[in-house]
């Protein structure tokens, strides 16, 4: 939420057996069969950071869904998460695995919520801290698998508003989650929670979405904290809330022109903060105001009702403003958990949708071959519905077909390229498209025909799709932003004192024939080369991109493997760009 707090010791969680409790197990595989949190949810959030039982506090408050604050960086340029950014809290059962299980059993869930005020004033907001986006997605997937959750929530605010790499960063993890979750028929959700004016997002906050739509980013859920509005006017609280939606609801419009008014408000959350806000009493929500607020969401249709948060739910200091654990009010405790409560499961219509992906996102064919991939469908809000999927775009020769034509969301087709034997070499985007009653969503099946003397024959040589697949790279091997040779991405390679850092990407030739691979590449003692059906090499020392190239002749299998490596312990290597002809 949008003012700092005091970083107070978290209690840990009792670790249980993940088996029993159906949660996680290891090696990522969840056992909980993940349900989609409910397309209409109250989901206060709970303070993480102040050592209360959250199992207890839902059951003692109603309130059976939490959204889960916060998660951040221990330091500025960190990559790896914890709870309130304390290394003694990891992404772990042993923090709250017992109590999310707990509230599972009791028939609720928990939405994990990345930043918060203090994150995005002091740059360990995860994207803000984090400059590498293949390990904002990883780390954004490690708290998807561990807690088996369906929805993560991106609190936004302060500095980060403002910190335009980062955003970018953000919105591009969230494409690459969201590709990794079809690809595996996962149901995971995004929500945004931004701050606010009276009449809707203000620039910044737009900025953010804006920018999730030049990305691809699908952004579920957007959520608005109607309060703190500092403006040093008076308010009355309940009307503000009325009047900022209705904003934000034309304004998703404009981002999603496609989608209907209902749709719209399926994306729209409330976020209040019950009593005297930090600004003071001149923001101040009563309690008459909360079922003008609840009836509001209920005939709009909203996706999501909330409040900062579940421990301010009493009337235990009356007068005082912006506190964590009252609300400075007169109320009954759990007044306003009470009150809004009933919106789970209720209220306005429900917005189906659904997610499409590949898996693999790519593949190679020989002329006079075929080659198959599994398109997989997950139910993203709603039920499940009848999804009709079709692929468009293949190249003279080729032809593509998925079967079965229609699978119910959450069911896999498989997806079968053919080429011909005059097929032409190079590599093309197929695009295979579900079509539902809710609407339709596309993904890009990258497909490679090989041939002799050809080229492009090599699968993602300039790593634009934004994944290093189908190279395979040692640990700390990633796609990153920069440096770039051409286009936005590049290779990294990253050798250790026990490692060359090795990615590589086999590759199937005319057996018998003679090819150049080419690439550029950058850093100290950067070796390209082709090993297995051929052997070949050379490398280079250079500060800027230098272009190599490495002449083979492959041998009775056609077969190689293409690599790129750096030498032990001597530093970072970037590549980019590669081909063979």
């Amino acid at each position: 939420m949008r003012r700092p707090r005091s970083v107070r010791v978290l209690l840990t969680a009792l670790a249980t057996a993940a088996a029993s409790l159906g949660l996680v197990v290891a090696g990522g595989t969840a056992a909980h069969a993940a349900t989609p949190i409910p397309a209409h949810v109250f989901a206060p959030y709970f303070e993480a950071y102040n050592g209360d039982s959250m199992s207890a506090l839902s059951a003692q408050s109603g309130a059976k869904y939490l959204t889960m604050a916060f998660i951040q960086t221990p330091s500025k340029g960190s990559c790896t998460p914890y709870w309130n950014g304390d290394t003694g809290m990891p992404i772990a059962q042993s923090s709250f695995g017992a109590d999310i299980a707990t509230m599972r059993a009791n028939g609720g869930d928990v939405i994990p919520s990345f930043g918060g005020y203090t994150a995005d004033n002091t740059g360990t907001e995860l994207a803000d801290s984090c400059t590498n986006v293949n390990s904002i997605a990883a780390a954004f997937e490690n708290v998807i698998t561990t807690y088996d959750v369906t929805r993560l929530d991106l609190d936004i605010e302060d500095n980060s508003l403002t910190n335009t790499a980062g955003i970018d960063r953000r919105n591009k993890a969230i494409k690459l989650v969201e590709d990794w979750a079809a690809a595996n028929g996962r149901t995971v959700q995004f929500s945004y929670t931004l701050p606010t004016t009276t009449s809707g997002l203000a620039s910044s906050g737009l900025a953010v979405l804006r920018n999730a739509v030049t990305n691809n980013a699908r952004i579920d859920v957007v959520n608005l904290m109607t309060f703190d509005y500092y403006d040093g006017a008076s308010h009355q609280m309940a009307t503000d809330t009325q009047t900022a939606t209705t904003g934000l609801r034309g304004q998703l419009g404009t981002l999603y022109p496609a989608k209907s008014d209902a749709q719209l408000w399926g994306m729209v959350g409330i976020t209040e903060m019950p009593g005297i806000d930090d600004f003071g009493p001149a923001e101040t929500f009563q309690t008459a105001d909360a079922a003008t607020v609840y009836n509001w969401a209920v005939s709009k249709g909203i996706a999501s009702l909330s409040f900062w948060a579940l421990q301010r739910d009493n009337g235990g200091c009356p007068g005082t403003g912006g506190s964590d654990s009252c609300s400075g009010i007169a109320q009954s405790t759990w007044f306003f958990s009470h009150a809004f409560e009933p919106f789970t499961g209720g209220g306005g219509p429900v917005t189906n949708d659904f997610s499409v992906g590949t898996t693999p996102a790519s593949g190679s064919v020989n002329p006079g071959a075929s080659v198959t991939a599994t398109v997989k469908t997950a139910v993203t809000a709603g039920s499940a519905q009848t999804v009709n999927l079709t692929a468009s775009g293949a190249p003279s020769g080729v032809t593509v077909g998925v079967s079965p034509a229609s699978v119910t969301a959450g069911g896999s087709a498989t997806l079968t390229a053919t080429a011909s034997a005059t097929a032409a070499a190079g590599t093309y985007a197929v695009t295979v498209t579900g079509s539902a009653a809710s609407g339709s969503h596309s993904t890009t099946y990258t497909l490679t025909v090989t041939g002799p003397g050809g080229s492009g024959v090599l699968v993602n040589g300039g790593l634009e799709t934004g994944s290093p697949t189908p190279w395979t790279c040692q640990p700390g091997g990633a796609v990153v932003a920069s440096p770039a040779h051409t286009g936005a991405h590049a290779l990294l390679v990253a050798p250790t004192s026990g490692q060359t850092g090795q990615c590589g990407q086999s590759v199937t030739l005319s057996p018998n024939h003679s090819y150049t691979l080419s690439g550029w590449v950058q850093g100290s003692y950067a070796y390209l080369g082709v090993s297995g059906g051929a052997s070949a090499s050379t490398w280079t020392s250079s500060g800027g991109w230098t272009k190599l190239t490495v002449p083979f002749t492959t041998g009775a299998s056609g077969t190689v493997t293409v690599y790129l490596h750096g030498w032990y312990a001597q530093g970072n290597v970037y590549g980019d760009d590669f081909s063979i002809t």
